[in-house]
Order: structure tokens, then sequence, then C-alpha cells
């Protein structure tokens, strides 16, 4: 069951990121509150901004998190591409293993582009 959630997950990573970002920059905001009556641009009720400080909290853990996670699936992804682009089997060779450490968190589509290239390049 685990198997199924993680790959679920880890084929939508990117859109994913995107939107933990995203809430996590909104709950900031919210939270902002706090600190300056300025910042009342959404007009919430009361009750909503005895909350502030929580929301402050967990706005940024969440926006740091998702910062995080985008931020290393574009890595990665930028990786894999420079190195599945090149022609030489020997440079391939070298960076076989950051190559499956790479593809192993990142959408099945990546992992069948290696694949592609050891058949090409002939590596087992």
């Amino acid at each position: 069951m685990s198997g199924k959630i993680s790959g679920f997950l880890t084929e939508l990573k990117l859109s994913l990121s995107i939107v933990l970002t995203i809430i996590g920059f909104l709950l900031f905001l919210i939270g902002m509150n706090y600190i300056s009556d300025v910042f009342d641009i959404f007009g919430l009720p009361k009750e909503i901004l005895e909350w502030s400080i929580f929301l402050l909290i967990v706005g940024f853990i969440i926006l740091v998190t998702g910062i995080y996670y985008l931020y290393t699936y574009l890595k990665d992804r930028k990786f894999i591409l420079e190195e599945l682009e090149t022609n030489k089997r020997s440079e391939i060779i070298k960076k076989h293993s950051e190559l499956q450490k790479a593809v192993k968190h990142m959408p099945s589509k990546y992992k069948k582009m290696l694949e592609d290239k050891e058949e090409e390049c002939k590596i087992k």
C-alpha cells in the first residue's frame, strides 16, 4: 500500500511541490497579521486572526518544504537531462550510480529515459 502511495506522490512531485509552496505562502501571509494589521489584505474575521502566530509558523514550514521539494526536483531533472544528452559511453558509466540515485526519486518517464540510454550504450 505504501509503495502505491509513494509511487503516486513521486509521479506528481512537481505539481505537489508547487501547490505546497502556494499554500505555504498564503498561510504565511495570513499569519503576518500577527505582526501588523497592515497585512490584513484578506479582510478575515477576528476569530481567524487569533490563530495568526500558528498560521505564521505552519505557513513558513509548509513554504520551506514546498520550496525544498521544488528545488530538488528541478536540480535532479536538470542533472538527468544533461547527463543523458551525451553520447559518450564512458561519461555515462562514470555518472551511472549518481543517475540511478537521481532517477529513483523522479517520475517514471525519467526512469524510462535512463533505461533507453542504458540500452543504447549497452550498459548492464
